[in-house]
């Protein structure tokens, strides 16, 4: 184990799911906030993973935690690894994870790299640390994964340290780019990060080899695999699932956002010809329509009113039984459309109480309306998943409780239901 590392994001559970959705769980080994796989770091589709920050090739396992030593090991071999690198200036940054060194330290060792560097012949710089690891912005603007520049890190596993250095960084400029310039954007329906669209993308595709591609094949040029957003509001999800090679189909019960979507994707397909003819967009009811194909759905469902802060009980109760029954009416309605074992990804809604305890939706934890009642916001009963024809999809490495994504300072959290069809 340990061809590649993955450095996840500010919430590594999503990250951690949505590796072991696409590779599988026998090829992952977790990590503190990161993961290693069997797998080459080149083989990885790093631009369609929202959760990973960085993706790393495996350089060295070391044999213990001691800061002197990993670095004297580094003097030794870097002259030797020099004579293969690109001539010309030298760049170099270090990242150290869950590790007790302090950024001094790290500079320090940085310093003595430098000469020895230098000793060599070519002109060398090297990074400063102001934290111990250097963020996605750092690496990329000084260009370390770029010929001539490397970023090495160091991580814990177990009593060993890892070493790799980055292939692949997260490039966050890019991810706003396409978020904040899209045409028609709407923050009354709240505004999905792009990140976390890939995320339920690919918890809602799963591995290649699993994908149920026959589920949509009309000939009309739309392709195989077929992403559907029943709530397809302003089109995150579907914008990034275009840009991951699927086709998609999105339906929203609000004319206006059916056509905010269509000047989105509009946009995105100018600027990605490429990418033409492989979207289909209708206004529709998600609680009565039947869609006349798709593979697999990906979407966030409706998140209720948008709340700067945590209502009075019955408040909430009243924003959560209309959210319920959307959910409830829309999961009733879809369940007769899939076949057995078809797997999907949905975001829903869990209110973030000032405690940091989560109030989640009564069809999705029946036991947590019980407690409820006690506290006065009792919900009438709904019939539960299983007994509308569903099952979680769980995950070997990742609770399914862990899937919640959240701001701080945020009242509606999303919670993210990865379902399959019994």
């Amino acid at each position: 184990m340990g061809k590649s590392l993955c450095i996840l994001g500010r919430q590594p559970a999503l990250g951690l799911a949505e590796l072991e959705s696409l590779y599988g769980a026998e090829h992952i080994k977790p990590l503190t906030g990161a993961a290693l796989l069997d797998i080459p770091a080149e083989q990885i589709n790093f631009r369609q993973l929202g959760g990973t920050i960085k993706v790393a090739q495996v350089l060295a396992v070391l044999p213990d935690h001691d800061w002197k030593k990993l670095v004297e090991y580094l003097i030794d071999k870097i002259p030797e690894h020099l004579t293969s690198a690109p001539e010309g200036k030298f760049t170099l940054g270090l990242s150290v994870y869950g590790l007790k060194v302090s950024p001094a330290e790290i500079n320090r060792a940085g310093l003595q790299i430098k000469k020895v560097v230098s000793q060599s012949g070519r002109p060398a710089r090297v990074v400063p640390n102001k934290t111990p690891a250097l963020s996605s912005a750092q690496v990329l603007h000084n260009k370390l994964i770029h010929k001539g520049g490397w970023e090495l890190i160091f991580i814990p596993d177990g009593d060993k340290v890892i070493l790799a250095q980055s292939l692949f960084v997260q490039d966050i400029e890019a991810y706003a780019a396409r978020d904040q310039v899209r045409p028609a954007r709407d923050a009354r329906v709240g505004m999905l990060p792009p990140k976390l669209a890939q995320i339920i993308i690919n918890l809602a595709a799963g591995r290649p080899e699993t994908r149920m591609d026959e589920h949509w094949d009309k000939g009309d040029g739309l392709g195989r695999f077929m992403v559907l957003d029943p709530f397809c509001g302003t089109g995150v999800i579907l914008q990034e699932a275009l840009l991951m090679g699927y086709s998609v189909y999105g339906t929203d019960i609000e004319p206006r956002l059916v056509e905010y979507s269509k000047k989105n994707l509009q946009w995105l397909v100018e600027q990605n010809p490429k990418l033409e003819g492989k979207t289909a967009l209708e206004v529709a009811d998600a609680t009565t329509y039947r869609w006349p194909g798709f593979s697999t759905i990906a979407s966030e469902l409706y998140l209720g009113r948008p709340l700067a802060k945590l209502p009075e009980s019955p408040k909430l109760r009243e924003i959560i039984s209309d959210v319920n029954t959307i959910t409830s009416k829309f999961l009733k309605n879809l369940a007769p459309q899939l076949k057995a074992e078809q797997q999907i990804c949905l975001a829903v809604p869990a209110w973030r109480e000032p405690n940091g305890e989560l109030v989640k939706l009564p069809l999705i934890d029946p036991v947590e309306s019980a407690s409820l009642a006690h506290k006065g916001r009792a919900f009438h009963r709904i019939d539960r998943l299983t007994d509308m024809g569903y099952t979680y999809s769980d995950l070997k490495h990742v609770r399914r409780d862990d899937l919640v994504y959240f701001r701080e300072n945020q009242v509606v959290a999303r919670q993210l239901l990865r379902l399959r069809k019994v």
